[in-house]
């Protein structure tokens, strides 16, 4: 079957969808303490996209600072997204913590590495006022 069109590789099939998900996600140390040096968010980025993997998702883009990371996920409608977040931030903490124990120690304590909170927002796709309108200017049937 050839398409009209140049096929999107995001577009994603599975047996019963056809999905193309995107969340930005923003996760900042406890207590906002810079505790991050350039090879501990190298580190991390592995630690991510091998998490992401692990939930068929794909890490498409990785950043950070000092005191937080941004990630761009591409995930199936498979995926809870707060199991995912748990996973993401639960294995980085505890890999980055024995591997990078001694500086870690100097900027967080107690156990904790992520602060609590996350920030999560759906990118990608049509803006939200073509949305509304496409649905808005669906014809409605007659009969």
């Amino acid at each position: 079957m050839s398409p009209r069109w140049k096929p999107n590789p995001d577009v994603r099939t599975g047996r019963h969808v056809i999905h193309n998900l995107h969340v930005h996600l923003v996760f900042v140390t406890r207590y906002r303490r810079g505790a991050f040096t350039d090879a501990m968010l190298s580190r991390c980025e592995e630690i991510m996209r091998e998490v992401c993997a692990d939930f068929e998702a794909e890490l498409k883009q990785f950043n950070g600072e000092h005191d937080h990371v941004h990630l761009l996920v591409h995930y199936p409608p498979k995926v809870q997204l707060s199991k995912l977040v748990n996973s993401l931030k639960g294995v980085s903490a505890r890999l980055l913590r024995k591997e990078y124990d001694t500086h870690v120690r100097r900027y967080l304590w107690g156990g904790h590495f992520w602060s609590g909170s996350y920030f999560a927002g759906s990118c990608g796709g049509a803006p939200l006022t073509v949305v509304k309108q496409y649905i808005e200017n669906q014809q409605l049937p007659t009969g």
